[in-house]
């Protein structure tokens, strides 16, 4: 049985996330924030079907597709910045940490969609909100998880965090799948709590700083069936982008 993640209205979202560590905007929240509707994201779905292979999974998986890009946001500019490689220090990700991964961008199609754009400045303003006016350095990371192994792992380096300041989560398409329960913890004591993002576009948004958390791996609804878990993870850090020491 999957649990109902805990909605809140978009009203109550800078309040709710400063004061527990996370929020989750349903799609009709998110739809208010960036003034646009259902069908005006629908062109975005066909991108998903587009996403390279990850070569650089350390388990030996081949469950994971994605592609990359990273941008600077002020105020409402947003500005694509030249290709980059993808970084993590070991201490926020264990199996993959330490080394630089070339993944292929973003579609120049999606990346330079002014919806896109205007849904950037809208969750770099929550990040503003949580932590101060800044310039925010910002990762984005198209993900599709699928069943080629019979299991795919939305987060195989487990419960983490990202070394950034604010991490959000959106769901793109859940299609013939069971698992991906999202768990989210206290970095700092035992609260947590377990729900699953169902609704398509619905967001998690997660003040890094103060929470961990990981996404249940996900199987196939009827064995030998295929399926798939999209998402839209945006990671927001004020001061730079992550990179190796030097």
């Amino acid at each position: 049985m999957m649990l109902a993640p805990p909605v809140t209205p978009l009203a109550e979202i800078d309040a709710t996330l400063a004061r527990q560590g996370f929020a989750v905007l349903d799609a009709d929240g998110l739809f208010s924030l960036l003034h646009c509707t259902a069908d005006d994201l629908a062109p975005w779905l066909s991108h998903w079907d587009r996403l390279p292979a990850d070569a650089y999974l350390r388990d030996g998986g081949r469950y994971r597709r994605r592609r990359h890009a990273c941008f600077v946001v002020e105020g409402d500019e947003v500005t694509l910045v030249p290709q980059r490689p993808h970084w993590q220090p070991v201490e926020y990700n264990a199996l993959h940490g330490g080394i630089e991964r070339h993944f292929e961008p973003i579609e120049p199609s999606l990346a330079l969609d002014p919806l896109w754009q205007r849904w950037l400045a809208a969750l770099a303003a929550r990040a503003s909100a949580l932590k101060g006016a800044r310039t925010w350095y910002v990762e984005a990371h198209p993900f599709r998880i699928d069943t080629t192994d019979g299991i795919g792992r939305p987060t195989p380096e487990g419960a983490h965090r990202d070394g950034v300041d604010l991490v959000s989560v959106t769901l793109v398409s859940r299609e013939g799948i069971k698992g991906a329960e999202t768990r989210v913890f206290a970095a700092q004591g035992r609260e947590g709590q377990r729900f699953t993002l169902d609704q398509r576009w619905s967001t998690l948004l997660l003040d890094d700083e103060r929470v961990v958390h990981e996404s249940t791996p996900i199987q196939p609804l009827a064995p030998g069936a295929s399926g798939h878990r999209d998402t839209l993870v945006l990671t927001f850090r004020s001061g730079g982008f992550q990179g190796p020491p030097g």
